[in-house]
């Protein structure tokens, strides 16, 4: 049984985890370029495993946070989809969790070309 209510928690949770995606994006970047400066000043060693270390995980995460976006994305498709079929499919909560659903769907695209 769908309700408006799991529909507002689904997507609040879409549009965190596009945040959270957007975030370890941004953390790639600028922990490649602290790697990269630390090879071109000759940096012990070890540092450099270390941040290498830090970049690896970094890495790791983005597939993780996609998954997990691919899932609340399919959740939230879904309660529309229950509310469609009772008749429940107006007001501000299913406008933003349509309008969710295609900046996801966007982002889906636009990393994938």
């Amino acid at each position: 049984m769908a309700t408006i209510r799991n529909l507002k928690i689904k997507t609040s949770s879409c549009k965190r985890i596009v945040k959270e995606l957007s975030s370890y994006e941004k953390e790639v970047e600028r922990e490649a370029a602290k790697t990269a400066d630390m090879k071109e000043k000759g940096a012990d060693p070890y540092d450099l495993k270390q941040q290498e270390n830090v970049l690896a995980e970094s890495r790791m995460m983005i597939p993780d946070c996609r998954k997990r976006l691919e899932s609340s994305l399919a959740d939230l498709k879904g309660i529309l989809a229950e509310l469609e079929e009772a008749n429940q499919k107006e007001g501000p909560e299913v406008t933003e969790a349509e309008s969710t659903v295609a900046d996801v769907e966007k982002l889906f695209q636009t990393t994938e070309s």
